[in-house]
């Protein structure tokens, strides 16, 4: 039976440093070769999504945590920060003195001072992931794609995050702006490092569901790959979830399979042990 793999992307098919290991690039083709379908199911937006990403070869993407859909091209759904909700939390992060950055299809855009502001976020965070140098990270080396003096009132987002300076921050935007999905990251609870604000009602499974529907597949036929909190709706949803051994405790805890780190050729392992590596 064919079936249909949905991959995280950050902690998962690369590492934090943006690597792609090699053996996870022939897991994929390998699986692709045997008939089954492959798609990332990210956070990031298409923009944030390189060309050694698609070399790998793909049939397709979800984006934004769940508000972008493409199948080969094709555009299957596309739900968007609106306009006026873009400009009222950029007045808001404005005003709180919070930096940021719009994620977009077309770009990721920083506010004014993004690149100093979040220099210690960023460092910290690749730290927590355990990776080697990550004192010499800078915020263009993790976003080497991120444009600096864009315009920040825009209709094309798919979210935005902002750097916390404490918790309350998270709480706030999130009784600020009750039409949008609240959420952190970078670290659980109160350790988080950013917040950010998305298209309400949606998530990673509501989009695997979407496409799945389009597809005209079975979710009997689905897997999904994640290495964080955000990813516990996809493994939940499809028929088989894995979690990466970098991953939380709480992903783990709703994993019917725990592979190996990243970097560890986890990703190949998993695929081994799940026969998509197999001639048909």
């Amino acid at each position: 039976m064919k079936k249909i793999i949905f991959l995280d992307v950050d902690g998962t098919l690369v590492d934090y440093e943006n690597r792609i290991p090699e053996s996870a690039v022939r897991a994929v083709r390998r699986a692709r070769e045997n008939g089954h379908r492959v798609y990332i199911c990210t956070g990031r937006s298409r923009a944030e999504v390189y060309p050694p990403l698609w070399d790998i070869g793909l049939d397709g993407m979800i984006g934004g945590n769940g508000s972008y859909v493409e199948n080969h091209g094709t555009v299957v759904m596309h739900r968007l920060i609106t306009a006026e909700q873009c400009r009222n939390v950029v007045d808001w992060l404005h005003g709180r003195g919070l930096e940021f950055y719009l994620e977009s299809n077309n770009g990721l855009f920083a506010s004014e001072h993004f690149e100093t502001a979040a220099l210690d976020a960023i460092r910290l965070y690749c730290k927590r992931k355990e990776k080697p140098g990550a004192e010499a990270m800078t915020v263009r080396s993790v976003f080497p794609d991120m444009i600096f003096g864009g315009e920040l009132y825009r209709d094309d987002l798919n979210k935005i995050s902002f750097l916390l300076s404490g918790y309350q921050d998270y709480l706030d935007a999130k009784a600020a702006f009750p039409d949008l999905k609240a959420g952190t990251w970078g670290g659980k609870g109160e350790e988080a490092l950013f917040g950010d604000l998305g298209v309400r009602d949606i998530d990673k499974a509501i989009a695997i569901h979407t496409l799945v529907d389009y597809l005209r597949a079975d979710m009997r036929d689905t897997i999904a790959f994640g290495d964080a909190k955000v990813d516990i709706p996809m493994l939940q949803c499809c028929s088989f979830g894995v979690a990466m051994g970098s991953g939380g405790a709480e992903i783990k805890a709703v994993a019917d399979y725990v592979t190996g780190d990243v970097e560890q050729d986890g990703l190949y392992q998993a695929f081994d042990k799940l026969g998509l590596l197999e001639n048909p």
